[in-house]
């Protein structure tokens, strides 16, 4: 995808950045001048709601990509990027993308099945939020949740959310979501400790999502 070149000119001008726990990446509407490619750790991305409230977009970790959108569309941050654990990006200056952008079309086309991806990813959630009960939108993100993060040794999800940022995420009371994984708890569905969830039947919760 990128020359060697290129990756020579990433690798000199690159910085790389220590975001703690709760920091923000990138905050919605301010100016963008490069974009971030997560090194390790996870983030979320939020939007500010008419109501004053964040909405969690959708979850991040090693690998992923963030702000390219923005500078292609000239146009300041979208969303506010934000570390659930103490993590590690790289920035890489806009100029820089710009250039391997002109020069190498076939990066300009990954980039551009990327933002393809999150747009679709984007509508799916819209018609989620539209369509589905906030059980079977739980059931979705624990699913969706475990498949991103992956289990820690003892097989609970690997990452640790409050009820509030799961409400977040589903667009509901954090109370709504307090019963409703006390309701799967009770099911066999799931397995509680703290902040942790493991889960215990997938075909149940994929059902469940699916409305059956």
């Amino acid at each position: 995808m990128l020359t060697y070149e290129e990756l020579e000119c990433f690798s000199r001008h690159k910085s790389t950045i220590l975001v703690k726990k709760g920091e923000n990446l990138m905050v919605e509407g301010n100016p963008v001048n490069g974009f971030y490619c997560v090194k390790n750790g996870k983030f979320k991305l939020t939007k500010l709601n008419s109501n004053g409230k964040d909405q969690i977009i959708s979850y991040i970790k090693e690998g992923y990509i963030v702000g390219h959108r923005s500078l292609l569309c000239d146009e300041p941050a979208g969303l506010t990027v934000t570390a659930i654990e103490d993590s590690f990006a790289c920035f890489v200056p806009k100029d820089d993308l710009l250039c391997s952008i002109k020069e190498n079309p076939a990066f300009a086309l990954e980039l551009l099945k990327n933002i393809s991806h999150q747009l679709n990813e984007a509508n799916c959630s819209i018609a989620n939020m539209a369509q589905k009960t906030v059980k079977q939108r739980l059931a979705e993100t624990l699913l969706f949740l475990d498949d991103l993060f992956g289990v820690d040794k003892n097989e609970y999800i690997d990452v640790m959310l409050t009820r509030e940022e799961i409400a977040n995420t589903l667009g509901t009371a954090t109370e709504s979501v307090i019963r409703l994984l006390s309701g799967f708890k009770s099911n066999n569905l799931i397995k509680l400790k703290g902040k942790k969830i493991l889960i215990l039947d997938k075909q149940a919760l994929k059902n469940i999502s699916e409305g059956y």
